[in-house]
């Protein structure tokens, strides 16, 4: 498959998604874009982050597939932000994921009145 100089999407092992054109790619699946941006998305907010000229390692990666050209894979009630915007999504859905296991493990004697 020959698809160099073409827009591709890196899923990544921490669940970004790295997207660029494909320059460089070896038989260690290391991995290098150029034009890279990352798509952050919280609920129904998105941002693409500019990275510019970017190295993946090949263990970082999980996936790699080639886009077609102008087609976006985002619902349309998606709604693109700032890069300030996002981040403070992402603090705020961190912060609930937090005092959700919190309490949770606050709340795991109830287990045992079952």
């Amino acid at each position: 498959m020959h698809f160099f100089a073409e827009e591709v999407i890196v899923l990544l092992i921490d669940d970004r998604k790295v997207y660029g054109c494909l320059r460089s790619l070896d038989h260690h699946g290391n991995i290098v874009l150029e034009g890279a941006r990352e798509r952050i998305i919280v609920g129904d907010l998105y941002c693409d982050v500019p990275l510019g000229l970017f190295v993946i390692r090949g263990e970082s990666s999980i996936l790699i597939g080639q886009l077609r050209f102008g087609m976006e894979d985002l619902p349309e009630d998606m709604m693109c932000v700032s890069e300030e915007e996002i981040k403070k999504a992402q603090k705020v859905e961190k912060e609930a994921k937090d005092l959700k296991s919190f309490m949770m493990k606050r709340m795991g004697f109830l287990d045992f009145l079952d």
